[in-house]
């Protein structure tokens, strides 16, 4: 085995309540960079939990050859803590801070060890990861998530770990973060396992490995690379379906047409026995004899059938059902040149600290504009948001809305009811709407069949974005005004694809708020406006 390598052998996992996640899983991963792709509640996070031990696999092992180092999706951590102690440095600081007071005692040269130089290295990784305002007696409670996930990874990363698992280490991250993350992620060493949904970071990866279907299969190259090759094998796989449906077709007509041409032959042979007036065990005979050879060149096109329908089979097993969200949304449309909110001198203070600078920040929106609305973690993003939906008013400056539905779609996505069904809370937007034309509209969302009658306490990330859109774009009256607050957020690639189609088809001006820059990217933004420093600044 490698220096660094993690080795998965015949793992299996359930749940409690018998919920299987994995079975029978083999997989290995040695040095280098390697991104885990899956869609949500395939069981990666769950994976990474099993390699770093926090979870038990009721079958399999799983070995891990060197350090480990592992940053889950949501750090346990208390706000009283300090930095020191989250970097787990405190004890040995502490040590040297005695040393120098004069304490030569035994028990402190055992807490210094080897790390004399400790502090420096600790500054040092806090330095590269963005955080170098942030001094070690800190407290997680002054800090905002963002840097709270920064210190996580500076954590691992200190203990120079031989195998790092991150699990998406750059939600909550601003764009300054995450590029601080990449590039010390590019300079790591060892063995790198990394869940994500960020492309860019994806794009960094040597190679990608995808759980799917309870297997994990590796993919040489990046993400780019990953998805050319997914595409072609599902176009070659769309190929075979449709050259497999036809043999299909002609193997079903082959069958019916020889056993009409096997009826026919046999009532013209009946009769030519009959007007022969051969003996009753001769034409006996010659009728069974018949009617073997019949059933036997029945049973030769039934088994072409049964092949062919298996080759239509084994296509079908080959094509994902990665729905795409086609939508056409008229409703949503607004003039070019409306203006749909104007904003002058607005002030806001959270925490005694002026979020918008003492003069404050103006904003104008018009027409179907598609603005990105980015800036550091704490600039106050999300409360400006909040301004332009009219949920808290500004401590001071003046703010006018044109006629016309704003939606907003905060992080929590809690626009729903979740004891609703779907079918239910599309209802409560939309109660002019009939049935059949809400069961249409849904499927468009990919909810079909019983899925609408689901309560929306019981769907996944992913699919409750995708009621929510629902119910939003189709609500009356239409939204003029979407505004989006980090929607990428835990969903799977999937689903951001599925978001990205559905704000393709919006016809309304949108204001987002993500730090995704190739979501930004294919969602059309034509407008960027960056918070810093208080000001509102265009770009």
């Amino acid at each position: 085995m490698s220096p660094s390598s993690i080795v998965c052998s015949g793992l299996s996992f359930a749940w409690p309540d018998d919920t299987v996640v994995f079975t029978d899983l083999t997989a290995s991963f040695g040095a280098g960079r390697t991104g885990l792709v899956a869609p949500n509640g395939a069981g990666k996070s769950t994976l990474l939990r099993l390699i770093a031990g926090q979870l038990q696999p009721s079958a399999g092992s799983v070995t891990v050859s060197g350090t480990l180092g592992y940053l889950p999706q949501t750090l346990p951590l208390a706000a009283d803590l300090t930095v020191a102690d989250v970097l787990g440095v405190a004890p040995v600081i502490a040590a040297l801070n005695a040393l120098a007071a004069g304490d030569a005692g035994d028990a402190v040269f055992t807490a210094i060890g080897d790390d004399w130089d400790i502090e420096e290295r600790a500054r040092a990784e806090l330095d590269r990861l963005g955080l170098a305002h942030v001094g070690l007696d800190r407290t997680l409670s002054t800090l905002s998530g963002g840097e709270i996930v920064s210190l996580g990874l500076a954590a691992q990363l200190l203990k120079r770990p031989d195998v790092l698992l991150l699990d998406e280490p750059t939600n909550n991250l601003d764009t300054d973060a995450r590029h601080s993350l990449y590039a010390a992620l590019d300079e790591f060493p060892g063995a790198l396992l990394l869940v994500s949904h960020d492309r860019v970071l994806l794009d960094r990866m040597d190679r990608i490995a995808e759980l799917y279907r309870g297997e994990i299969v590796f993919y040489g190259g990046n993400f780019a690379v990953y998805q050319e090759t997914v595409r072609q094998e599902q176009q070659a796989a769309e190929n075979e379906l449709r050259s497999a449906e036809q043999q299909l077709k002609r193997e079903k007509r082959q069958m019916q047409e020889a056993r009409e041409r096997a009826a026919r032959r046999s009532s013209t042979a009946a009769r030519n026995l009959a007007d022969a007036g051969l003996p009753k065990i001769i034409a006996g005979a010659r009728k069974r004899r018949a009617q073997e050879s019949a059933g036997k060149a029945d049973d030769v096109h039934a088994k072409r059938v049964g092949d062919a329908r298996s080759r239509v089979d084994d296509a079908e097993r080959s094509l994902r059902d990665d729905d795409a969200i086609v939508l056409d949304l008229p409703g949503t449309s607004v003039p070019a040149g409306r203006v749909l909110f104007t904003g002058e001198g607005l002030r806001m203070a959270r925490g005694g600290r002026e979020l918008f600078g003492r003069i404050g920040i103006d904003l104008s929106i018009r027409g179907p504009e598609r603005i990105a609305l980015t800036g550091a973690n704490g600039a106050g993003k999300s409360t400006l948001l909040r301004i332009l939906a009219g949920a808290v008013d500004p401590d001071e400056g003046s703010v006018q809305r044109a006629d016309g539905r704003v939606a907003y779609l905060s992080q929590r996505l809690d626009l729903l009811d979740d004891e609703l069904s779907v079918a239910d809370n599309l209802a409560r937007f939309a109660p002019e709407m009939g049935v059949t034309r809400s069961r249409h509209l849904l499927a468009q969302f990919l909810f079909r069949g019983d899925r609408i009658h689901l309560p929306v306490a019981a769907l996944s990330g992913g699919e409750r974005l995708r009621a929510t859109l629902a119910c939003v774009l189709y609500s009356e009256p239409a939204p003029q005004l979407l505004l989006l607050d980090e929607p990428t957020n835990n969903l799977d690639l999937v689903s951001v694809g599925q978001l990205e189609s559905a704000l393709d088809a919006y016809r309304g001006a949108f204001v987002v708020v993500s730090h995704d820059e190739r979501f930004l990217a294919e969602i059309g933004v034509n407008r960027w406006l960056r918070l810093a420093d208080g000001a509102l600044v265009e770009r």
